[in-house]
């Protein structure tokens, strides 16, 4: 009997253990990493400016891979969350230029909120596979945005830049500010609430959870306004950051969600010591590092970058997945 206590009472702090270790393993391995692009650099990348730089242009897919989290924690997917962003963006950049800071929050907030709400009906209530559904909206929200840029009455207000008096939250330290206090609630949300416990639980098995009495509709409609918060937050971020949001047809959009994903994929592998929410910021930030370094070293953009982030999702899919049996999603 004591020694099945004992056991028991072993076995957490084996547990802190093993997870202190393979902190300190991750940290030295970053470090050498790091150490070794400063050196192909020429000292440019462990600069402070860029460091900064680094950090500055992490915040941004860092939100949009937290609501990526919940979405793929309850088996859905939607890749209108481009067009999304670009909508929120405008409605960010106009509101901001009119009436100052509260134009900022509001539009991105309540576009984000908006669309993403409307996504998850439809995935509620429709019965149409999410990937389809959002690939359509997608289109739809691309079409609206080039409208939108086109008209005469609005465009112009749309196809600027927000006004440099205004950009505080996607510079630092208040973009930094914004994410600590966010990844608190986010956190909160996912880890300790019921919403969260529901999300993974449908995700595990939709039909396991409906027969433990979990409302399915109603918990979808909770994904898209937990989602559409995340995004509208990403978007008052992105426009902040970048200044300027552009559009095309052809869902180009998705463009915005694809180093997004690469984060999730990367903090998924290391969610078996880190929890996934903690886990994200750092990948956006080591990810974002290595597309930096890739600038430095005058990697084009259009191309080569883009095919080191294809395949960063393929290799960090695979890794994600490795060892699991059965069908991956």
């Amino acid at each position: 009997m004591d020694t099945k206590a004992n056991s028991n009472a072993a076995a957490p702090t084996k547990k802190k253990m093993g997870n202190l270790t393979f902190a300190i393993i991750f940290i030295v391995a970053v470090a050498v990493i790091f150490f070794l692009l400063n050196l192909l650099s020429g000292g440019i990348f462990l600069d402070g400016s860029n460091i900064k730089l680094i950090l500055s242009h992490s915040i941004y897919p860092t939100f949009v891979a937290w609501a990526l989290c919940f979405l793929f924690a309850c088996g859905y997917t939607d890749m209108s969350l481009g067009g999304v962003l670009v909508l929120g963006s405008f409605a960010s950049c106009l509101l901001g230029n009119m009436i100052g800071y509260p134009g900022v929050i509001i539009g991105g907030l309540v576009v984000g909120l908006i669309l993403v709400f409307i996504n998850f009906t439809i995935f509620a209530f429709t019965g149409i596979p999410s990937w389809i559904a959002g690939i359509s909206l997608g289109l739809i929200y691309e079409a609206l945005a080039v409208i939108i840029k086109g008209s005469k009455s609005i465009g112009k207000l749309v196809d600027t830049d927000l006004a440099s008096e205004y950009r505080a939250l996607g510079q630092l330290p208040g973009s930094v500010i914004l994410l600590l206090a966010a990844m608190v609630v986010i956190y909160f949300v996912y880890n300790r609430t019921t919403i969260g416990l529901n999300i993974r639980a449908m995700g595990g098995n939709k039909e396991v959870a409906r027969a433990m009495g979990i409302n399915i509709v109603k918990t979808l409609i909770a994904v898209g306004v937990i989602c559409g918060i995340i995004i509208g937050v990403g978007c008052i971020i992105q426009q902040s950051t970048n200044v300027r949001t552009t559009v095309k047809t052809g869902l180009t959009s998705m463009n915005m969600v694809f180093q997004p994903i690469a984060v999730v994929l990367l903090a998924q592998i290391l969610e078996r010591k880190i929890n996934i929410i903690i886990a994200v910021p750092i990948c956006s930030f080591f990810l974002y590092a290595i597309f930096n370094m890739l600038t430095i070293m005058h990697v084009p953009a259009g191309t080569l970058q883009d095919t080191c982030l294809g395949a960063f999702l393929v290799l960090f899919g695979i890794i994600g997945n490795w060892g699991y049996r059965g069908i991956v999603k």
